[in-house]
């Protein structure tokens, strides 16, 4: 049995140490499907497929933001890159432009070394290729504190569900314990107004005419198929909740059934309080609807 997961979450991890410190730290929102935007130091642009396919084993769906920030205490990952090349340029052209304009060209060595790309800072790919050791802890320990978090909402949807199952399972009780009334009240005044209405006549009730009206009545009426889906549906949820995993489009789906049927009871409804028991009925698969949304 798996735990039930909110797509709402938060996890963080820091590693510090004498050497570096790295801090990972992901947060989601409920998405239809796996959405990930990872901000990063550029040096990191090349593991970019490693942290999704880590984060891959920790969540199938939500729009999921992860952010790493890397310093680096010894320095050994920088070295500094002379581009031989572009100062020779630098210098024809500057010798160029004392010829051209008969100028004096007092350039040195250190000056030249700060003109643009001459001199530049660089990560070292040799250092580089050890990165992804420190990387990896820090993103894993980051991902599952980001699950537990999620788990303990997901804890809390599991039970606030549970709890409007109840509540739309007693609606539905009620609906199917007034069908029965409903039709027997609706005989008695058919034949209450006939009676009434031939009360002056020495025409007889056709007792037949009658029971053929109560029984298109009770047809367009009935309810009794919507109920049985409608329980049918509720303990689909609940097993469903019961067994956890990554459910949510399932209960999204099941929670639209389960809408339906109720939007048809409504329609259905004879009278006010049977109008309003579907009414509730119908608020309350509403809800469940937005929670589901919750749920990975």
């Amino acid at each position: 049995m798996h735990s039930i997961q909110s797509m709402t979450g938060f996890g963080r991890a820091e590693i510090i140490n004498d050497e570096y410190r790295i801090l990972v730290e992901i947060k989601s929102v409920n998405h239809r499907y796996f959405d990930l935007s990872i901000k990063m130091p550029r040096r990191f642009n090349c593991f970019e497929a490693r942290i999704r396919k880590v984060l891959k084993e920790y969540m199938e769906r939500g729009k999921t933001d992860v952010y790493i920030t890397y310093e680096d205490y010894t320095g050994a990952s920088k070295k500094l890159i002379y581009n031989r090349e572009l100062a020779e340029e630098y210098v024809k052209y500057i010798k160029n432009m004392e010829e051209s304009f008969g100028l004096r060209n007092d350039l040195s060595a250190p000056a030249l070394s700060r003109f643009p790309e001459v001199l530049v800072m660089e990560e070292s790919s040799d250092a580089d290729d050890k990165l992804w050791d420190i990387v990896e802890p820090a993103l894993r320990a980051a991902a599952e504190n980001f699950v537990l978090e999620r788990k303990r909402e997901g804890e809390h949807l599991k039970n606030d569900l549970l709890s409007k199952l109840s509540m739309i399972d007693s609606w539905v009780d009620e609906l199917i314990n007034m069908s029965p009334s409903i039709v027997e009240d609706y005989r008695s005044r058919l034949y209450d107004k006939i009676k009434e209405t031939l009360a002056d006549s020495s025409i007889n009730i056709d007792e037949s005419r009658i029971i053929t009206e109560v029984t298109i009545y009770s047809d367009k009426i009935c309810t009794d198929e919507e109920m049985v889906r409608l329980k049918s549906h509720i303990a689909a949820v609940r097993c469903k909740l019961e067994a956890g995993g990554s459910c949510g489009r399932e209960l999204d789906f099941i929670a639209q059934e389960m809408n339906r049927e109720a939007n048809t009871t409504l329609s259905k409804a004879n009278n006010l309080k049977k109008a309003d028991t579907a009414i509730a009925l119908k608020t309350e698969i509403e809800k469940v609807r937005e929670q589901v949304q919750n749920i990975e």
